[in-house]
């Protein structure tokens, strides 16, 4: 089944100054998704943003809010993603006591649930949940900076999931996030990932032509 390719502007890499004009003009541009990281200060050791902020932005435009919570125990913070406009939810298998419980929780909500695993967790953490699942995203650097280089090795991390999804019958989204530029990101869509998301690649001197210029070389693949 064909999977639409979708390019993620990662927020965390905006200029806060003006958020909500550098959202206006990479959604303007093409992007139908916004990539927000949520950090707390424990899962990973940055601290990013929360729900007033989510909030704040969600009147500026009309995209998919695709919430990424690198939080420990996210069910505690689940309706009110949801209240704030989340329209995913992604949490991490590493971070997620019962993880079938929460992915449960989050579609309760009515939001498409995703599950993200860090670059040494193995696939075999998704192996009971996969089915539920409307989305992966695989880290393809470590967690809680930007600017990272790609983890070459993750690239077979990609190809196997696709296969497993392939070879289940599910239809997956599969997003990987970290280190996308020029190069990589030719590498993840013949991989198999079919959501790309782009932090310092997209938001830099010229947000727009890097929109247009990363939906010119999704537009290229086809993800089954």
């Amino acid at each position: 089944m064909e999977r639409k390719n979708v390019l993620a502007p990662s927020i965390l890499s905006a200029d806060f100054r003006c958020l909500g004009e550098d959202i206006q003009r990479v959604t303007k541009a093409g992007a139908e998704y916004l990539h927000i990281d949520v950090m707390d200060g424990m899962f990973v050791p940055s601290i990013s943003f929360g729900m007033p902020v989510i909030k704040s932005v969600r009147d500026v435009t009309d995209c998919v809010f695709d919430v990424h919570l690198m939080i420990e125990n996210p069910d505690r913070y689940l309706e009110d993603m949801v209240k704030c406009g989340a329209d995913s939810i992604t949490v991490h298998a590493e971070a997620a006591k019962h993880l079938h419980r929460t992915i449960q929780s989050i579609k309760s909500l009515g939001v498409r649930a995703g599950v993200a695993l860090n670059p040494a967790t193995p696939l075999s953490a998704l192996d009971y949940v996969l089915p539920d699942l409307d989305m992966v995203l695989l880290m393809t650097v470590n967690p809680g900076f930007g600017g990272q280089k790609y983890i070459p090795a993750m690239t077979e991390k990609i190809r196997t999931l696709r296969m497993k999804a392939k070879e289940q019958g599910l239809n997956l989204d599969i997003e990987v996030d970290g280190g996308i530029n020029d190069d990589t990101i030719r590498t993840v869509l013949e991989a198999g990932a079919n959501i790309c998301v782009g932090g310092s690649a997209v938001f830099n001197e010229d947000r727009e032509g890097s929109v247009r210029k990363y939906l010119s070389i999704m537009a290229e693949y086809t993800t089954y």
